[in-house]
């Protein structure tokens, strides 16, 4: 190992150490890329690479999507939307076993398309769920798997934010990940159903049908309540996410149109106030500012890595290893997961991928295959416990729940999760379904 080699392997993993005692992500990655790339590199060349990386990522166009992606996520959750869009679902599964779980589900599944934030979509939906489960007597621990595994379905689903910053970090465009983020998200959400489904049907006692007194007076209730609560959402996803798809607009284009429809929506709804106008906002500024400044920190560090040799070292020693292709992806699956446990994706997303992408290379993995994967193992390590963010959003909604309770039920649907991905890994024309639709 030469020095320069060595000093990037001493930032890597200085790097991480850092991030464990909670120090900032972006000004970590700021900190170590200009220290050691100072001892390694000089900082005439540092100096260039900082002011390059900063300029690139704030002159994308593509970076643009992201905050208007936000506005129409913090537009529609602020306005309330999603107790329709729960209520509508709860009529139309009142009859069946384990309803309120897969109205739950669907109702994650539909707003996660149309604002792709997880936190507070799983508050949301504790908010709205718990009282009705109680009154149902539902199980706390099914209950609480069924709200995490379907909050957290916003960072595979299209417009998912990680898709956009996963897709210039590995050469793959946005609107292809859009394409194939949709069938894998669907097939998520089909499983968490299907299990939901079954497991009450066999025993009852863990989600019963709704009692009469809280179902639909009629067939023509529940064809109204899915009009007004959930026809208008979905025709709004549809068009951005479909304009997208079939290439008639870019996902900036389309993420532009998408936050101004849902201005209109709200409107339309009578729930536009300009206080809350103000703080989606706000947390929008707020947010894409976070955001762009880690890619941004995140870019140049990577660039000082690589200047420094530890891109290439790194290759090297995992190729080395001489393991068939399976399991070497199965390897970086696992680290992937285990780092999901301790920190967000945008640092996974924009510091470790990129490393490892002369493996995937290498390896000849299909890109757009190995993003989604990517993405659906992200996923499944903020339901792992003990480490597992939705947990602590649940319990923050609801601290009459036990966290032991919020694990045993969110293990219940994690098997679900692995079941998908194994899918995902033995049948990869499932990526592809929805392009053979649209072509």
């Amino acid at each position: 190992m030469s020095h320069n080699e060595m000093l990037a392997m001493l930032s890597l993993v200085g790097m991480f150490g850092l991030f464990c005692f909670g120090f900032p992500i972006a000004y970590t990655m700021l900190f170590a890329g200009v220290v050691f790339g100072f001892l390694g590199i000089g900082w005439k060349l540092v100096s260039y690479l900082l002011t390059v990386q900063f300029y690139q990522v704030m002159n994308d166009s593509v970076m643009v999507a992201i905050p208007f992606f936000l506005v129409m996520g913090y537009l529609l959750e602020g306005a309330g939307l999603m107790e329709r869009l729960f209520s509508a679902f709860q009529k139309l599964f009142a009859k069946l076993p384990g309803s309120l779980y897969m109205a739950v589900i669907s109702t994650g599944t539909l707003f996660a398309a149309a604002t792709g934030i997880v936190g507070s979509s799983v508050n949301l939906l504790c908010v709205m769920a718990e009282p009705t489960m109680r009154k149902g007597g539902y199980d706390v621990r099914m209950g609480a798997g069924s709200i995490a595994a379907a909050g957290t379905l916003g960072i595979l689903i299209p417009p998912s934010i990680m898709l956009v910053v996963l897709g210039p970090m590995v050469g793959v465009p946005v609107t292809d990940l859009f394409v194939a983020a949709v069938p894998p998200g669907l097939l998520l959400a089909s499983l968490y159903i299907l299990y939901s489904l079954v497991k009450c049907s066999i025993w009852p006692k863990y989600g019963p049908p709704l009692p009469p007194e809280l179902r639909p007076s009629s067939g023509a209730e529940v064809v109204k309540e899915l009009f007004v609560g959930a026809i208008p959402l979905l025709l709004l996803i549809l068009s951005v996410l479909g304009s997208i798809m079939f290439g008639l607009a870019t996902p900036t284009e389309a993420s532009a149109c998408g936050a101004f429809a849902s201005i209109i929506m709200v409107i339309c709804y009578r729930k536009f106030t300009w206080r809350s106008f103000a703080k989606a906002m706000y947390d929008t500024a707020k947010m894409s500012a976070m955001i762009l400044i880690m890619i941004a920190s995140c870019n140049f560090f990577g660039a000082v890595f690589s200047r420094l040799g530890g891109a290439t070292y790194l290759s090297n020693v995992l190729l080395s290893m001489n393991v068939a292709p399976m399991v070497m992806l199965c390897m970086i699956l696992v680290i992937i997961f285990f780092m999901g446990w301790a920190m967000e994706w945008i640092p996974i997303v924009l510091i470790l991928i990129p490393l490892l992408l002369p493996v995937v290379d290498a390896m000849g993995y299909d890109k757009l295959w190995f993003c989604m994967l990517v993405a659906v193992t992200l996923q499944t390590s903020w339901l792992s416990p003990p480490v597992a963010l939705s947990a602590y959003f649940i319990k923050g909604a609801l601290p009459h729940w036990k966290l032991t309770d919020i694990y045993a039920g969110m293990f219940q649907y994690i098997c679900c999760q692995l079941v998908g991905v194994g899918l995902i890994i033995a049948f990869p024309e499932i990526l592809t379904l929805l392009a053979r639709l649209i072509n």
